[in-house]
């Protein structure tokens, strides 16, 4: 067998998976399938989503292709740092699940635009809609299917657009269910996800203690520790060619809190799996997501730290290697390339459930936003909810259509995928955080000054990236805010804290804005809301505590 094939064990391993998936899915429409025409049901699953449910499904959307192969090709470039990702969003779920969801559940909110609408107007509801979906087709769904098809023809060898097809062919399956079906298939997307992705990990560590003459996944463990002491800090120095990426502190007190604060509380995709629920539901489901967070950089980091452990030690020289240079997303396949037949089966299928659920909920996503948001409030106010519905459907092959025909043509491989993600996303985030936090805890605060936040911190975004060009920002690089990009030899501002600038100027012009507006003193659309709404049960501030001591020490211990 070759080593970018599969064996008919593990066919057989992905079949069983795929009738698993499918079936169950089946099942889970057909129970349902009188309110499967009710667009609060098709999108939302309102009120049928356990917490259990909800939490895997979170963790299900948001694994995938980019973490298993371009957060894996991080951690052979960057090292255990990358984690921060995972870390604090363990972190900032607490956070929203306290904060945010209350807000979201008391004002009978179900998509973002909707939000934004209630409180500020339907103007900024729309511009955003379309932000909101350019960004969601354009970068995000485009990257799932590239990386993933990228993923799985390196370990199968069945041709790249026949992989994305298929790809794209499974999350129509199941995302056409509606969110019940995607919900509850999750959990079992999970359960492979999991089991595969540990696996592989167990395979990486047992490679690199074999390769020194021991055995044991600790004693491989820490010999990576010994023997890439660089790739297990938390924290990068500004001389750190990787600074750009992660730029020391402000992983953990900068702009990493408003990439993770907007992600899981100011996200279509995210938080939709939370608002058809109960507060009490909601707030377990996001709690069970924070503890499986914490497990992730064990499945998706370490891998990525062994193959360059094993890549230093004159191992894979070759397959490392894409139009002879060195690409670090190549970490995780060539990895699964020499997991036994059957394993090799399971690995391959927790991939392809990280890709398809994470393909689902975007897609649903996508969806729910042109449904109700545009084509309900737009183009056609009088459509019954069947025909709100089967809109929705068509939006799903639409897109996935779209997002095979330019997926190749962005670039997506040059930066790396994850980074690719977040860089881009970065762009939009300042303006809709500051957006959405004014918005909720300022009930003053105007639309004009929403339209400032919205379309001013886009443009100052781009206004930060492209400054270096202009203005030598190498004085700044004394107190940590500029490093020297190795590409264009020019000391960049990285965009982590480019983000947490353009927040803050967003926060400042909002507040300028409003106060400048008299009649923002009785601002109408000011949320209702309430001091005892924000109060947690007992259960969950236990666990909440729990997942803030283990973030603790494994700060400390890997600072």
């Amino acid at each position: 067998m070759q080593p970018n094939s599969l064996h008919y064990v593990d066919y057989l391993v992905f079949l069983v998976y795929f009738v698993i998936v499918a079936g169950y899915g089946f099942y889970i429409y057909n129970r349902k399938k009188k309110s499967t025409t009710d667009t609060k049901d098709f999108f939302l699953a309102e009120g049928s989503l356990t917490w259990w449910a909800i939490g895997a499904s979170l963790i299900a959307s948001n694994i995938s292709a980019e973490q298993f192969i371009g957060m894996s090709g991080n951690g052979f470039n960057i090292g255990l740092a990358i984690s921060t990702y995972e870390w604090m969003a363990a972190a900032t779920l607490i956070v929203v699940a306290v904060f945010f969801l209350p807000i979201y559940l008391k004002n009978k909110i179900y998509t973002m635009p909707q939000f934004l609408e209630r409180r500020y107007n339907q103007t900024v509801s729309t511009i955003m809609a379309v932000f909101w979906l350019l960004l969601y087709v354009i970068v995000n769904l485009t990257s799932i299917l590239y990386l993933g098809a990228l993923a799985i023809t390196t370990i199968s060898g069945i041709n790249f657009y026949v992989c994305m097809i298929m790809l794209a062919a499974f999350a129509i399956i199941i995302t056409l269910g509606g969110m019940k079906v995607i919900g509850y298939t999750d959990v079992i997307q999970v359960f492979f996800l999991i089991l595969g992705g540990l696996a592989t990990t167990y395979l990486a560590l047992e490679l690199v203690s074999s390769h020194f003459g021991t055995n044991g996944v600790l004693k491989g463990f820490k010999l990576m520790t010994e023997h890439a002491s660089d790739h297990f800090h938390m924290i990068l120095h500004k001389e750190n060619p990787k600074y750009l990426d992660l730029p020391g502190l402000s992983v953990l007190i900068g702009g990493m809190w408003i990439v993770n604060l907007n992600y899981w509380g100011c996200n279509q995709y995210i938080t939709q799996r939370a608002l058809g629920a109960d507060l009490k539901t909601a707030r377990n489901g996001l709690l069970f997501a924070g503890f499986l967070k914490l497990l992730m950089p064990i499945i998706v980091v370490l891998p990525g730290i062994a193959a360059y452990v094993l890549y230093q030690e004159g191992m894979f020289q070759q397959a490392m290697l894409k139009d002879g240079a060195l690409n670090a997303d190549n970490a995780y396949p060539v990895l699964l390339n020499l997991l036994p037949t059957g394993l090799k089966g399971l690995a391959f299928a927790a991939l392809t459930a990280a890709v398809v659920a994470s393909l689902a909920g975007k897609a649903n996503s996508i969806s729910t936003i042109f449904s109700l948001d545009i084509y309900k409030k737009i183009y056609n106010k009088e459509a019954d909810e069947k025909k709100v519905v089967g809109v929705g459907r068509t939006v799903v092959i639409v897109t996935m259509i779209i997002a095979i025909v330019i997926s190749n043509f962005l670039g997506i491989d040059k930066k790396g995928g994850f980074q690719f993600i977040q860089e881009y996303t970065g762009f939009v985030s300042p303006g809709v955080f500051a957006m959405f936090i004014m918005g909720f805890f300022w009930k003053r605060t105007t639309s004009n000054a929403a339209l400032f936040a919205m379309i001013g911190g886009l443009l100052l975004s781009f206004l930060f990236k492209f400054m270096p060009a202009w203005v030598d920002l190498q004085p700044l690089h004394a107190v940590g805010l500029s490093a020297l990009n190795p590409d264009s030899h020019l000391y960049e501002m990285p965009f982590i804290d480019r983000m947490g600038f353009v927040f803050l100027i967003c926060v400042m012009g909002m507040v300028i804005i409003t106060l400048a507006d008299p009649k923002s003193a009785n601002n109408p659309k000011g949320l209702a809301i309430d001091g005892a709404m924000f109060k947690p049960s007992l259960g969950f501030t236990v666990g909440a505590l729990l997942i803030c001591g283990v973030l603790m020490a494994l700060y400390t211990v890997f600072w």
